[in-house]
């Protein structure tokens, strides 16, 4: 079993710290949650971890399996086997889902290998029925023109195909109703296992009603303050974060 440990990890952008010193192990199979108020870090700790240029690790590690990323391009990381779904994933008009995917696996494949066409369509096929996806939609452009929910559906549909050991899924509730949030969701779970692992960055609970959590995480101002199960999410939910500020503040002197 795999593991993805994040060591007393220190981010920046630019001159400012944003994720000051954070821990935290996340084995295939388990599914983590981290919720918190907007500019927490929340996202910084994804992006950085994906290997976001923009962001700055100026101390601590993230390892898989005991090995070093940090020296890894992004590319090299997503071979690893990390999988970063985006807040607002981007479009990119002329290039088909079908396609795209079709690249994104053949870059993972040794050089002078190729990915066999019909061994791919009938994965792809076999994955889009799994999850419940019209097969027409492959042959849309990526994201483009899509609604919240189709644009968030068909990153579902890049990590089923791409199978990675550990998927970030950042805020992937944003901007969803109802019945995209459930669909999504289901997406999801269809996905668990014991072969991946799930941090879900979210702001509410209302994502953990469809994906329960085996742990749950609370960020504030860059620091992870304060861990438990579902129940957490709930009391949260109930209360806000102001509580979980004051409890640490007190316990940390701050």
């Amino acid at each position: 079993m795999s593991a993805i440990e994040i060591k007393n990890l220190h981010v920046s952008i630019g001159d400012k710290e944003i994720v000051k010193g954070l821990s935290l192990t996340i084995r295939q199979g388990e599914v983590h949650a981290i919720m918190g108020p907007n500019g927490t870090g929340k996202s910084t700790l994804a992006k950085a971890i994906a290997g976001h240029p923009d962001y700055t690790v100026t101390s601590g590690d993230v390892l898989i399996d005991g090995q070093s990323i940090l020296a890894m391009e992004a590319d090299e990381r997503a071979r690893a086997g990390i999988f970063l779904a985006f807040q607002y994933p981007s479009e990119i008009p002329g290039v088909t889902i079908a396609n795209f995917l079709r690249a994104a696996l053949q870059a993972r494949l040794a050089d002078g290998e190729e990915l066999d066409a019909s061994t791919y369509y009938k994965r792809l096929y076999e994955k889009m029925d799994s999850l419940k996806i019209d097969r027409k939609f492959t042959s849309r452009a990526v994201n483009d023109g899509f609604s919240g929910g189709e644009k968030k559906r068909c990153e579902i549909l890049q990590l089923a195909m791409l199978q990675p050991k550990f998927a970030f899924m950042d805020e992937t509730d944003s901007g969803l109703d109802i019945d995209a949030l459930r669909i999504v969701a289901e997406g999801v779970e269809r996905l668990r296992g014991p072969n991946l692992g799930v941090l879900l960055i979210t702001h509410y609970q209302r994502l953990l009603n469809y994906i329960v959590p085996d742990y749950v995480h609370v960020m504030w101002d860059g620091y992870l303050v304060k861990s438990g199960d579902k129940s957490l999410a709930l009391e949260l939910e109930a209360k806000g974060y102001d509580w979980v500020k004051k409890e640490f503040a007190v316990a940390n002197s701050l």
